[in-house]
């Protein structure tokens, strides 16, 4: 009788453990401010560069969170992307990123008015350093990077916020997976 009673406590102790570090370890939704900022250390060498604002008449991305899912590889496949189609939509709070294969633009855009800048890292397959494309523009606003990758390469790209007052990038942050330079899945 004392044994089924110790069993009895051993589980809901560990139910209770285990809803509990289920409760505590979920990631923040990407809307959501972290309640503390953390910083992200970024590799040495990054280049920083400053977006500028899209070309009067440009056809910019959508700012909205649903309206611009990541292009799937299934739906590539199918068919071509536009030649103004961004390949790939990442978003983290306060950024959102893609990029356009049609010129290698790399598009920035800032969702909050938080006193913080979107940044959108860039890394390749190939060993080009890194650099990030800073949205400076305010909030509601994209920013362009007008870059030029080898058309056998892929990037990647990673958004999260930028602080001009201090230099330093904070998450959250997120990134997304590799996208062909070509535009072809």
């Amino acid at each position: 009788m004392r044994e089924n009673w110790r069993i009895k406590v051993s589980v809901v102790a560990g139910v209770s453990a285990l809803a509990f570090s289920a409760l505590m370890a979920a990631p923040a939704v990407a809307d959501e401010a972290a309640d503390s900022l953390q910083e992200v250390q970024m590799p040495a060498g990054v280049k920083i560069v400053e977006g500028l604002a899209p070309v009067a008449g440009a056809d910019a991305p959508s700012l909205e969170p649903e309206a611009d899912a990541p292009f799937s590889a299934a739906a590539a496949a199918k068919a071509a992307p536009a030649a103004n189609t961004c390949l790939d939509s990442t978003a983290a709070y306060g950024s959102k990123g893609c990029f356009q294969h049609n010129g290698d633009i790399v598009w920035a855009g800032d969702t909050q008015k938080d006193g913080m800048s979107a940044a959108v890292g860039v890394y390749t397959d190939y060993g080009r350093a890194a650099e990030v494309c800073i949205n400076k523009l305010g909030v509601n606003t994209w920013a362009t990077c007008n870059k030029d990758y080898r058309e056998t390469g892929n990037v990647r790209l990673r958004v999260f916020r930028y602080d001009g007052d201090t230099g330093k990038f904070y998450q959250p942050e997120t990134w997304s997976g590799w996208i062909p330079v070509d535009g072809k899945y």
